[in-house]
């Protein structure tokens, strides 16, 4: 009970109950205001944020409870819920993420991995009840998909993303050629945080380059008549970014500039680890390299992250999207 005790302490110390309530009053008090629906959008944040931090108060508080009337083994189970909450250290941990998928050597092969990440990856936001959209998309010639990119929403998406961004391996018996020989492919997993505002940046609309064209499908063929996909750059820093899944250009502009910002602050954060690591005598440019994790469908069944060796024998559960293992072990590990 002691052990219990000191880790409740420890929880309590840590989700900061005290700040949250105060946050709690003042949105009930915004909520209140005869104006608050007028910005409809962000009154539907606050709402939500509102309805997440009374949640988290309301179990921390029945954490305490079940302790103090003696209820170890309920007081267990919640604890070990909450402790989790501990592992979320970026302030956009909580928000959602902006995952994009590219293939990488392998040709057609990685193509088809690419698209079959992708399915792992969406049956995961739909084991945790998140939504997701399409961004943008370009699918492989012959199958599968080059790239794709997607936008999360649900309460930490990017906490729980944010540690899958590197290389993914596939070893398996190819179904692309009539001797189903044995093949190695390759796909990067990039994670964004989806930024409202970045500190120190200020987006103005003279410094980025706009142009619409025409989205296409397998083989060129068009997918719209008119211009509706979107490409933008930001002239400062080169980076180029696309949109071309929905029929409407202002949708198209919108998510692209969704994933403009994200690029920014991931230059941003790159810049900032790059002094801090130089400050300690050494820096890594991330990027294509060593794989995080490998899955091996062929001679024997695993999948393996090389960086917490945390392995399963059952890769079909998790292309299914059972990721919640390897997630933990990743928070606890690299958090």
């Amino acid at each position: 009970m002691e052990d219990l005790k000191t880790r409740i302490e420890k929880l309590v110390e840590k989700v900061d109950i005290t700040s949250k309530k105060k946050r709690i009053r003042e949105l009930e008090l915004e909520s209140g205001d005869s104006g608050f629906w007028n910005d409809h959008q962000t009154a539907a944040k606050k709402m939500k944020e509102l309805s997440d931090l009374q949640k988290e108060v309301e179990e921390v508080e029945l954490l305490q409870l079940w302790f103090e009337e003696g209820e170890a083994s309920e007081a267990e189970k919640l604890l070990k819920k909450l402790e989790t909450l501990l592992f979320y250290t970026s302030p956009y941990d909580k928000g959602g993420a902006i995952l994009a998928i590219h293939s990488g050597q392998g040709g057609t092969e990685a193509m088809d991995w690419t698209e079959m990440l992708f399915r792992m990856y969406t049956r995961y936001c739909e084991r945790k009840k998140w939504s997701y959209e399409i961004l943008d998309q370009t699918p492989g010639e012959e199958a599968g998909l080059k790239s794709i990119t997607i936008s999360v929403n649900g309460t930490y998406a990017y906490g729980n993303l944010r540690h899958e961004a590197g290389v993914h391996r596939l070893v398996r018996q190819s179904p692309f050629n009539a001797d189903k020989l044995r093949q190695t492919s390759f796909a990067m997993v990039e994670v964004l945080p989806e930024v409202e505002q970045i500190e120190g940046i200020d987006i103005k609309e003279e410094d980025v380059e706009f142009e619409a064209f025409r989205s296409g499908g397998h083989g060129g063929q068009n997918v719209n008549k008119v211009s509706t996909a979107v490409r933008l750059k930001h002239k400062a820093t080169g980076i180029v970014v696309t949109a071309s899944v929905e029929r409407s250009q202002i949708q198209n502009r919108g998510f692209a500039m969704k994933l403009l910002k994200a690029k920014l602050w991931a230059l941003q954060e790159e810049e900032r680890k790059k002094k801090e690591s130089e400050l300690k005598g050494g820096y890594k440019t991330p990027g294509w390299g060593n794989q995080i994790r490998s899955y091996v469908l062929h001679p024997y069944k695993m999948v393996k992250d090389l960086r917490t060796n945390f392995e399963s024998g059952n890769p079909d559960k998790i292309l299914d999207g059972d990721l919640d293992k390897f997630i933990e072990e990743e928070l606890r590990m690299l958090s």
